[in-house]
């Protein structure tokens, strides 16, 4: 944890005279907490976001610069499949621009399925595979662009090339090469603004403000995220699912961004003019090839679910869990959202149970997810907290699912 976190923690306590007793009772969090923050410890954005409402300040403000994100576990991209990953983002650049012999295009339709195929390797958490494809679809990009003959065609050409850099993008901010992601995205959002693409441009931007949200950056994420959302506001009655889906997608970020920073009535607006985007399609619309991920009534039900998981409100999460357009009978007429998606529900569940005291409750949904995603498991810090607390607070032997995840997810106990 920087040390600006202590000392502006101080300061917001010092300027309200309060004592550090005064401060944990108002957050809601225990003395030893605010002790240990004062000196340097290390806290949740959770724990963060409790004390900042508490001294009427933005999450943001106890931010400067933001933290450093977290190390990439064995199960991260090879040092090789990275080198190959910067030569295609961040080319050695000179006096002169380099040359080679004249390249021939490759047919649209078979790039599209790379990407699809390679999306669709990311969707069932096999990342390495992504990683080893991605090079080449990049390659092969690139290299359209350049081959494209006539206005029409290197439209085409910008595009695609922007839906890949956009998937690369994904998969570098899930595996946490946060510098190398910001590379891909702006790639891909300057090839659509070239052409005027707004919509596919926008998709870039939605991922654009995911970076943002996992570096601490919510005050840009949702400055962003709005403004992108203003441009590209569809008229309902007339909208398509893919409008929607994007202008919702947009929104739930803005959301995302607002309640981590204790805006609430921000957060509140954008909800609600997410659930209405979610209700205009009616069902979860999934399109890679239109909108960054998933979004539709459960999706955005989800995400309702995350902010009340973030605030700690453990009942609140239990609650509304597997209810509304998450019941099994809604999901069934209404459709599932992608698996990222569902496994952080499942993983805010899990902590809520967690939180409730009802461990193995927790470990049972933990362990449905590592029975179904392992690896996609294995990035989710969540994931590796709620195990932590099992282990450092159940009294008695350890049961066998209970050994089996610490293991996988590296936590000692």
């Amino acid at each position: 944890m920087s040390p600006e976190i202590s000392s502006n923690l101080r300061k917001h306590r010092r300027r309200l005279g309060w004592s550090q007793e005064r401060l944990a009772e108002a957050a809601g969090v225990s003395p030893g907490t605010v002790r240990k923050l004062e000196q340097g410890g290390v806290a949740r954005v959770e724990t963060l976001a409790q004390l900042a409402e508490a001294l009427n300040v933005d999450t943001a403000a106890l931010f400067a610069p933001p933290a450093s994100p977290e190390p990439i576990r064995d199960d991260g991209p090879s040092r090789q499949q990275l080198l190959d990953l910067r030569r295609h983002l961040m080319p050695p650049v000179g006096l002169f621009d380099a040359t080679g012999p004249p390249e021939e295009g490759v047919a649209r339709g078979v790039l599209l399925q790379d990407i699809d195929e390679a999306h669709a390797l990311y969707q069932a958490d096999r990342y390495d595979s992504v990683a080893r494809r991605l090079p080449g679809i990049l390659s092969v990009a690139g290299g359209s662009v350049r081959a494209a003959d006539g206005d029409d065609q290197r439209r085409q050409a910008l595009v695609t090339r922007a839906r890949a850099l956009f998937l690369t993008g994904k998969y570098l901010t899930q595996v946490r090469q946060y510098d190398l992601a910001y590379q891909a995205l702006v790639a891909g959002i300057r090839d659509a603004r070239e052409i005027g693409a707004t919509p596919t441009a926008a998709v870039g931007v939605i991922g654009m403000c995911w970076l943002l949200l996992r570096q601490d950056r919510f005050a840009e994420c949702a400055d962003l995220a709005s403004d992108t959302a203003d441009a590209v506001e569809p008229r309902i009655s007339k909208a398509t699912p893919e409008e929607l889906a994007v202008w919702g997608e947009l929104l739930l970020r803005v959301a995302a961004a607002a309640v981590r920073n204790n805006r609430k009535a921000e957060a509140k607006d954008a909800r609600r003019m997410a659930a209405t985007a979610a209700q205009a399609i009616g069902r979860e619309h999934i399109d890679f090839r239109t909108h960054w991920g998933p979004f539709g009534p459960a999706t955005a039900e989800i995400k309702v679910i995350e902010d009340l998981s973030l605030k700690g409100d453990a009942r609140g999460v239990l609650r509304r869990a597997d209810t509304g357009p998450l019941h099994p009978d809604s999901l069934k007429a209404h459709g599932t959202p992608t698996s990222n998606v569902w496994g952080r529900y499942r993983l805010d569940v899990a902590q809520a149970h967690s939180r409730s005291g009802a461990h193995h409750d927790a470990t049972e949904i933990l362990m449905g997810i590592y029975r179904s995603h392992p690896e996609w498991m294995r990035h989710q810090p969540m994931a590796r907290r709620v195990v932590e607390k099992v282990l450092r607070t159940r009294m008695r032997t350890l049961t066998a699912d209970m050994r089996t995840l610490a293991s996988h997810l590296g936590v000692n106990g």
